[in-house]
């Protein structure tokens, strides 16, 4: 099951394409579908958790709290809107293109990659690109 929740006056158009391509992309990486929540904040809301949960002391566009168990993929991802929409002006996209990232970001790290090596991150931008490809909206 996924979840989208919103701490923010921000909201996605359309949470059943979202949930469909998250459940594809997981299912692509051979895993299954346990429980995930995305809660969208502003800036402030997602310092905070990074203050008091990570001794983190500094802004940042996505937190995650990975729950999984084996194939079964679980966990908190909370994704701070302001962070991704200057993120976006950053890297010249535009700001859905640079939110499709971050939403499917949390969830590559919970299929197991990571990002914190540059080779890493070369592997993660490649297989945020492969499954950034597979969103469509149904006409």
């Amino acid at each position: 099951m996924i979840n989208f929740n919103y701490e923010t006056d921000f909201s996605l158009d359309n949470e059943l394409q979202y949930s469909n391509w998250i459940n594809e992309v997981i299912i692509s990486e051979n895993k299954v579908l346990g429980e995930i929540n995305y809660i969208f904040c502003n800036d402030d809301y997602l310092h905070n958790i990074n203050v008091q949960y990570l001794n983190h002391d500094t802004l940042t566009d996505i937190i995650s709290f990975d729950y999984t168990e084996g194939n079964i993929i679980s966990g908190d991802i909370f994704i701070s809107i302001e962070r991704v929409k200057d993120n976006a002006i950053d890297f010249n996209t535009i700001f859905i293109s640079e939110l499709k990232r971050v939403i499917i970001h949390g969830i590559l790290h919970y299929c197991g990659y990571k990002d914190k090596s540059k080779q890493d991150e070369l592997v993660m931008r490649s297989k945020e690109d492969e499954k950034i490809n597979m969103f469509h909206v149904e006409p």
